[in-house]
């Protein structure tokens, strides 16, 4: 798995433990929900700074959608 894999698996994953939507994690990131669409389904790589906008909205820290998943 790379590092952009990484970090859709972990969004994904953490996004949908704390029961928000895309939208919903977008809206308060301050991105368009479509962004959070394209990052979660790779097409897109994310800059370190969104990295962190979007680890602190979810209240994780940014490394913490680098970790390595157990997912396939």
């Amino acid at each position: 798995m790379n590092v952009r894999e990484l970090v859709a698996a972990n969004l994904r994953r953490i996004r949908s433990e704390r029961g928000m939507s895309q939208e919903e994690l977008a809206n308060s990131a301050g991105v368009n929900r479509t962004y959070v669409s394209d990052i979660e389904r790779c097409v897109y790589s994310i800059s370190v700074d969104k990295l962190a906008v979007l680890a602190s909205v979810l209240n994780v820290q940014p490394y913490e959608l680098l970790l390595p998943t157990t997912e396939g």
